[in-house]
């Protein structure tokens, strides 16, 4: 018998058995499995008139390439995705504590989002996975390779910036029965992106903004969650290896100049300069876009410094055609100067043959014949 003083104190414990305390048991109590196709085939919801909430958030690893002259994107970015599903709740007490696990993702409904600007599919197979939780959220995390059309605005090249957009939407649902979030704003996108970036290949990351649009779709709504990247052109290399070297051949042009007129080298050495201006103009062209609405300001520079040296070349041509007409034509009538110079020049000549006559004449004289020297040793 226990005294008053004595306190009896009984514990009970509750023992989850072991085989409680698996995923399997999750999923059967779920009711998911492969059969049950149902979950996939359909909207998460108990009611049509609910509206499927979706979450989206998008981070940029890489800028893999901007191609000018076809006027893609191609970018390296991870998307997440979330949105309730209604038929998956559980508590977790009731199982050892689980509160969430991954499953296939063939086997719960997916948001049919597709990236508008998308041309090219990634050849990389998407996340197999997904996540569920025990209060009915649905996440998917996938990491791909983008290939996206990208309109580009290149009248400051090589100083330019570029902004390309990445627009996901639904392919079917309409605004009634899907509606898209952004996950988080425009600051924390940018730094997430500005933190993890693995590369920019030529080009700098500013931000990355985001926005919603709704656009009419056959007299229904339907919203449009639209990321904006914005980069700047790291334009150092192409100041050094194309805009200086132009400066430096309109430099030699003008010291051409300083090259006599009266033979070819001079002639020659433009016609060169030229075609290296257009050697210049030829890689230009392979970089920047021909469908380009404004001509870019490089194009402007190439052309002016093109048009310089063409009007120094014609000068050149002009003055030795001049020269060469001047040295083949006639004694001028019109040029009192010139006529007395070429009649001092005539004189000079004759008087030189003059001498040169008298004094061969002379010497002549001097010499004696053979005949007179025959003479000579005959009489002796």
């Amino acid at each position: 018998m226990l005294s008053n003083n004595t306190y009896q104190h009984v514990i009970f414990v509750f023992v989850t058995p072991e085989e409680n305390c698996s995923y399997h048991k999750v999923l059967e109590y779920l009711n998911l499995t492969k059969d049950k196709d149902l979950y996939a085939m359909i909207r998460p919801v108990k009611n049509h008139r609910r509206v499927t909430r979706v979450y989206i958030k998008m981070i940029l690893y890489a800028i893999l390439d901007v191609r000018e002259v076809d006027q893609t994107f191609v970018s390296y970015v991870w998307i997440y995705m979330k949105w309730f599903n209604e038929y998956i709740k559980w508590k977790p007490k009731d199982l050892c504590g689980i509160r969430n696990f991954t499953v296939p993702n063939q086997v719960l409904w997916k948001p049919d989002l597709t990236i508008e600007e998308m041309i090219e599919k990634d050849k990389a197979p998407p996340s197999p996975l997904l996540q569920i939780d025990n209060h009915g959220y649905v996440v998917y995390k996938n990491d791909q390779v983008i290939i996206s059309t990208c309109q580009m605005h290149v009248y400051k090249f090589p100083f330019d910036t570029q902004s390309c957009n990445i627009t996901f939407k639904s392919i079917f649902h309409r605004d009634y029965e899907i509606s898209l979030s952004v996950y988080t704003n425009n600051t924390e996108i940018t730094k997430w992106s500005r933190d993890n970036m693995r590369a920019q290949y030529e080009w700098v990351f500013k931000n990355i903004t985001v926005q919603k649009k709704t656009e009419d779709s056959l007299g229904y709504n339907k919203t449009s969650v639209i990321y904006t990247i914005s980069m700047s052109r790291r334009s150092t290399l192409y100041c050094f290896n194309f805009l200086v070297p132009i400066l430096f051949l309109i430099i030699l042009d003008m010291a051409s100049l300083l090259i006599p007129d009266n033979g070819g080298e001079k002639l020659s050495f433009k016609v060169t300069v030229l075609l290296a201006v257009t050697v210049m103009q030829l890689i230009l062209n392979e970089i920047l876009p021909s469908s380009t609405e404004t001509i870019p300001l490089v194009v402007l520079y190439c052309i002016g410094v093109f048009g310089l040296m063409l009007l120094s070349l014609m000068e050149t041509i002009v003055v030795m055609h001049l020269m060469e007409k001047d040295s083949v034509s006639p004694d001028s009538e019109g040029d009192p100067t010139l006529n007395a110079e070429q009649n001092d020049d005539k004189m000079k000549v004759n008087c030189r043959n003059s001498l040169t006559a008298i004094h061969d004449d002379e010497t002549d004289q001097n010499t004696p014949s053979p005949k007179k020297v025959r003479s000579m040793f005959a009489l002796m």
